[in-house]
């Protein structure tokens, strides 16, 4: 198990702030955290090098790229044997479509985030990812209506503003 960093509350500050806008010039972040520039850039440095920030990513907005209808998958396996799920975990990268996926505790076995334009191309996803995995047992699809929380993504609008 990796070691975990000591983070005081200067750090706590600095990633909720990467974690909401991770291109804010260090001078802003400065001022807002109550730090200097340097001590700014010397702790986000030490941050990724110890792996508590572990990407530098871009979240792109799904209504400007196509993949505006999200949904949730709960999928539940025929086995719980080790070596049908990793191969259907495997199988989970192969799909441009999940943007998300998860292993659970309950009912079922997995929780997959899938992102697309439309219904057909959910329905295709669908016969390609599930449908010829004789290791899929069921699966249950809820469509998300509306974001209530998300927090991979900044309070920005994404369209607009």
């Amino acid at each position: 198990m990796p070691k975990i960093p000591y983070l005081d509350p200067f750090d706590r500050r600095l990633l909720e702030r990467a974690r909401r806008n991770n291109l804010e010039p260090a001078r802003i972040a400065a001022e807002k955290v109550g730090l200097s520039i340097s001590a700014v850039l010397r702790r986000l440095r030490r941050l990724r090098d110890e792996k508590v920030i572990i990407a530098d990513i871009a979240v792109v907005s799904p209504l400007l790229t196509g993949s505006a209808l999200t949904l949730h998958v709960l999928v539940r396996m025929h086995e719980p044997g080790r070596r049908v799920r990793d191969g259907f975990a495997r199988s989970l990268e192969r799909h441009p479509e999940i943007t998300g996926a998860w292993e659970v505790t309950g009912d079922d076995d997995y929780v997959l985030k899938v992102q697309v334009g439309s219904m057909a191309e959910y329905d295709a996803f669908i016969r390609r990812a599930l449908g010829d995995d004789n290791g899929v047992l069921s699966f249950k699809t809820l469509i998300t209506i509306s974001t209530i929380v998300d927090h991979n993504v900044s309070d920005r609008p994404l369209i607009g503003a």
